[in-house]
C-alpha cells in the first residue's frame, strides 16, 4: 500500500482539522476542540501569530486514508528573542505505525530545513503560549481546557523517530479540602497585611475598564515570565486577539490583578474546566457546543490555573502563595472543589516547591517537549 506525505494548501486547512476525529473514536477521554476556535487559531489571515510565524500542514494518505498529520512552524519572533534557529512541529496526529510517522517528521524537518532551522522542537500548537507539550504521564481522565491529549504511543513515535527529551511541563492537582498547608493558612493574612494586598477583579462589562486591565495584564504577564526557558512575548495584537477569545468562557471571579500597597505586582488567569462540558461534543460544532456549555456549565467542579504571575520586585515575598489561596476561596464560592495548576515547567524549582509543600498539589500529569537536531 502506498503512502504519501502532501503538503496542503490554505484551502485544505479543514480537511487539516477534521481529520484528527478519525485518530479519537472510541477514545473516552478525548475532548473534541470546537471547530471555529481550530480554524480562527490556523487562520493564517486573521490570527496575528502568522505575522511573525510561517506554518505548513502536511496530511499522510496511504490509498486516499488519511493516516496522520503533523505542522512544521517557524517562529520569527522565537529565534529574536532565544538567538537561535529552532523551529517547531505541531497539531500531530499518527497512527501506530513508526513509517508513518518518520514520515511526516521527515517531511516537517525538511520544511524546516529548508528555511534555515537547526533544531525542531515540539509538540507546539502552534507555539507555547498556545496548547503544547506531549503527554507522557496521566491518561486516566479527559485535559483541562487549553491543555492537549494523545494516545500512550505517541511518546515511542516521537522518540524512534530520533527525538529526545528537552522540558517537562508539570501539571498539579490542587483539592479545597486541603487546598494549603497549615502554616500557609495561618500566614495568608499576615502576607495580605504585611503587603497591603488588594485582589481587584477585571470589569467585564465595561470595554474602556475591560481594555486597560487587558493592557495591565499584557505587562505583568511579559515581565514575569520574560526569562522562563522557552518563553517568547506576547505582540500586543497577539493578546488582545487571545483576551477576546477567553472573554467568552472566563468568570469574572476568577480573574484579578494583586496590587500591593497601591502598586500593580501580579495576576491570576484562571477559567472554569469547559471541557467538561464540550467532552459530549463529539461534533466539535458550534451549536450543540454552545447547547453543552449553557446546560452543563453549572456541573463544573474544576477551574484551571492558566497564568499566575508576579512582577520580580514583587517575588520572595509570600504574593504568589497568597494569590493561590485567594483563587481556591473564590473557587469554593462558585462550588469549584478542585483546580489543576498547568503547566509548569520541571527547571522551575521555585514553582514546583511551593505547589507540593505549600499548596498540598498533587502533580498527576507530565507533557514533554522534544529536540531533535536538523
Amino acid at each position: 500500500m502506498s503512502l504519501t506525505i502532501r503538503a496542503l494548501k490554505k484551502s485544505e486547512t479543514l480537511k487539516f482539522i477534521k481529520a484528527q476525529w478519525l485518530f479519537y473514536k472510541d477514545d473516552p477521554y478525548w475532548v473534541p476542540p470546537m471547530l471555529m476556535d481550530r480554524k480562527k487559531l490556523l487562520n493564517v489571515d486573521k490570527n496575528p501569530f502568522y505575522k511573525h510565524a510561517q506554518i505548513q500542514l502536511f496530511l499522510a494518505e496511504r490509498d486516499g486514508k488519511v493516516v496522520g498529520r503533523i505542522a512544521a512552524i517557524t517562529n520569527n519572533n522565537h529565534n529574536a528573542e532565544h538567538k537561535d534557529k529552532v523551529g517547531f512541529f505541531g497539531f500531530f496526529e499518527c497512527i501506530q505505525d513508526q513509517g508513518v510517522a518518520t514520515s511526516l517528521f521527515t517531511a516537517a524537518e525538511q520544511w524546516l530545513r529548508d528555511r534555515g532551522m537547526e533544531i525542531i522542537r515540539g509538540p507546539v500548537n502552534p507555539s507555547m503560549n498556545d496548547e503544547c507539550g506531549l503527554l507522557v504521564n496521566g491518561f486516566d481522565g479527559p485535559p483541562v481546557i487549553l491543555m492537549t491529549y494523545n494516545p500512550p504511543y505517541y511518546a515511542q513515535l516521537i522518540e524512534d523517530a530520533g527525538y529526545e527529551k528537552s522540558q517537562d511541563l508539570y501539571a498539579y492537582l490542587l483539592r479545597n479540602s486541603n487546598y494549603a498547608s497549615d502554616k500557609m493558612t495561618r500566614l495568608f493574612d499576615v502576607i495580605v497585611k504585611r503587603n497591603e494586598l488588594v485582589f481587584r477583579g477585571l470589569d467585564f462589562k465595561d470595554k474602556h475598564k475591560f481594555k486597560r486591565d487587558v493592557e495591565t495584564l499584557k505587562f505583568i504577564y511579559n515581565e514575569a515570565w520574560e526569562k522562563n526557558w522557552g518563553f517568547v512575548k506576547f505582540t500586543d495584537e497577539e493578546f488582545d486577539f487571545l483576551a477576546a477569545d477567553l472573554k467568552q468562557i472566563a468568570d469574572p471571579n476568577l480573574v484579578f490583578i494583586v496590587e500591593s500597597k497601591g502598586r500593580t505586582a501580579g495576576f491570576c488567569l484562571a477559567l472554569p474546566d469547559v471541557n467538561q462540558a464540550l467532552i459530549h461534543n463529539k461534533k466539535g460544532s458550534l451549536l450543540p457546543g454552545v447547547y453543552h456549555l449553557l446546560t452543563k456549565s453549572k456541573k463544573i467542579d474544576l477551574c484551571r490555573i492558566i497564568v499566575l504571575g508576579v512582577l520580580p520586585e514583587f517575588r520572595n515575598t509570600g504574593i504568589d502563595a497568597a494569590i493561590y489561596m485567594e483563587i481556591g476561596e473564590r473557587a469554593k464560592k462558585r462550588g469549584i472543589m478542585l483546580g489543576e495548576a498547568s503547566w509548569i515547567l520541571e527547571s522551575n524549582e521555585m514553582m514546583n516547591k511551593g505547589l507540593t509543600s505549600t499548596m498540598n498539589g498533587e502533580r498527576y500529569r507530565t507533557y514533554r517537549l522534544y529536540d531533535k537536531d536538523l
